[in-house]
């Protein structure tokens, strides 16, 4: 059965560009994958503990010598890397804060680096590659190649190398301009926001063509 690990982040609730993207995604998945079964994670309103003095080192000490806190910190990565290798494809909505991922993204990933669950210790090879892995990104402002920020969106930059070590692949599909409705100053920019948005829903809808339509 093929299965779909769905997770947002965002914490604009229905506002969210973001949870837009990726709610279309989980459903064009659905309608291509009739009977597949979905997990559905939400960092946004439910986000990971991030690691802290008495759990955080728990990747480091063998299981027989965890604490308390490490054996309930490794639990939970347990879970976590468990829903990644459950599925056939991620969707990961993703907005841009500050010019960086949400910390509760970062969290989630530091939870995957986990020697001997998602990486080989002795070899150093992947152990969760092979999936499909999709980021829905937003962004309010534009970076993209010629803009006065370009190069400045360190959430794009940073995921692929910062789960290099698991073996998955991200790929973007970015909306940009996501605030010009809403920032006088960016009104001139509202169609190109229109188009960034429509191609990007245009992309989604061909991404996985339904049942009925492959047979």
């Amino acid at each position: 059965m093929a299965h779909l690990l769905h997770i947002d982040s965002s914490i604009q609730g229905d506002r969210s560009v973001s949870r837009k993207l990726s709610a279309r995604a989980a459903d064009a998945w659905r309608a291509g994958h009739p009977g597949g079964a979905v997990t559905y994670r939400d960092l946004g309103s439910d986000p990971v503990p991030h690691f802290d003095e008495a759990g955080g080192l728990a990747r480091m000490v063998a299981p027989e010598q965890h604490t308390p806190a490490q054996a309930a910190s490794w639990a939970l990565t347990e879970r976590l890397v468990n829903e990644v290798k459950q599925a056939d494809t991620i969707l990961l909505g993703l907005p841009l804060y500050n010019f960086g991922p949400p910390s509760s993204v970062k969290s989630w990933v530091d939870h995957l680096i986990a020697p001997g669950l998602s990486f080989d210790p002795d070899t150093r090879a992947g152990l969760l590659g092979g999936r499909e892995f999709l980021v829905l990104a937003a962004r309010g402002g534009g970076y993209g190649l010629g803009t006065p920020r370009e190069g400045w969106d360190h959430a794009e930059q940073w995921l692929p190398h910062a789960l290099s070590m698991t073996g998955l692949e991200p790929r973007f599909l970015t909306v940009e301009l996501t605030l010009a409705d809403v920032t006088p100053a960016m009104s001139e920019l509202i169609p190109l926001a229109a188009k960034s948005l429509a191609a990007a829903e245009q992309t989604i809808d061909g991404l996985w063509p339904p049942a009925s339509a492959s047979a």
